[in-house]
């Protein structure tokens, strides 16, 4: 089923904008929907609320369901047909995983029917000035994903980060074949500051994506987001959100 036309629609003036030409452009809530990760990421979530998690962004033609590794056979299943993308994470949510059990997470996930992969990074090694160890982590991931047609996403989780971190997460993200970078885990420190993505955008230019997450309900923040310049969202609230821009 596909979601009604909205009557209301949202102009966005980004700072990049995947495709086009132009540097505003304006998203029904058909078009808004199409940038939403539907995410669902509660340790405690269950088969009910994954699957009906599943059938409200095929309602709502969502981008894609994001969900826990356990849940990627359930949520392939019940999307099956749908063109909803089902994406995970890997190493979730400290990045303190051996490389090796990430590629391994990877490998699983990508064999079971995930398309997409946010691999968190190894904060500490980070943090250490590991500039290697962060690179290759991110590679061995990419490498695995990229194999099986995937595209991998790198939190960044910023909100723990300082300034030049951030600066540097982003350049070895996109040295090791990132195909995004997001801003948070939403596990921890939470926070998708506008701020945050307009630095992250103005690091990976045009090379790659920016994808936002953490604490994004309303209306208004989707519009901030975009204008800074983010071209995903990753929210448990986009029904909310494309209604406010439907109403």
């Amino acid at each position: 089923m596909a979601p009604a036309k909205s009557a209301t629609a949202l102009k966005v003036v980004p700072a990049f904008s995947a495709g086009s030409a132009t540097d505003a452009f304006t998203l029904d809530a058909a078009g808004a929907a199409r940038m939403i990760e539907h995410t669902l990421l509660r340790p405690d979530a269950t088969r009910d609320e994954i699957t009906a998690w599943c059938d409200e962004a095929r309602v709502l033609g969502f981008l894609c369901v994001c969900v826990n590794p356990s849940y990627v056979p359930l949520a392939v299943s019940r999307l099956r047909g749908s063109g909803v993308k089902v994406s995970t994470v890997i190493g979730y949510p400290f990045g303190a995983t051996l490389t090796t059990v990430k590629r391994f997470e990877a490998s699983e996930v990508l064999r079971l029917g995930a398309t997409e992969l946010d691999v968190a990074i190894n904060l500490g090694a980070l943090k250490s000035g590991d500039r290697d160890t962060v690179r290759a982590d991110i590679h061995g991931v990419a490498d695995i994903c990229h194999s099986a047609g995937g595209r991998l996403k790198v939190i960044v989780d910023a909100p723990l980060l300082t300034q030049s971190e951030k600066v540097l997460a982003c350049e070895l993200a996109v040295a090791a074949g990132a195909d995004f970078v997001k801003t948070s885990s939403d596990a921890g420190a939470n926070g998708s500051a506008a701020d945050d993505v307009i630095l992250m955008r103005r690091i990976v230019g045009d090379r790659i994506g920016v994808k936002a997450a953490g604490d994004i309900r309303t209306l208004d923040q989707f519009r901030a987001i975009l204008a800074a310049g983010a071209n995903r969202i990753g929210t448990g609230s986009g029904a909310q959100i494309v209604a406010q821009l439907a109403s």
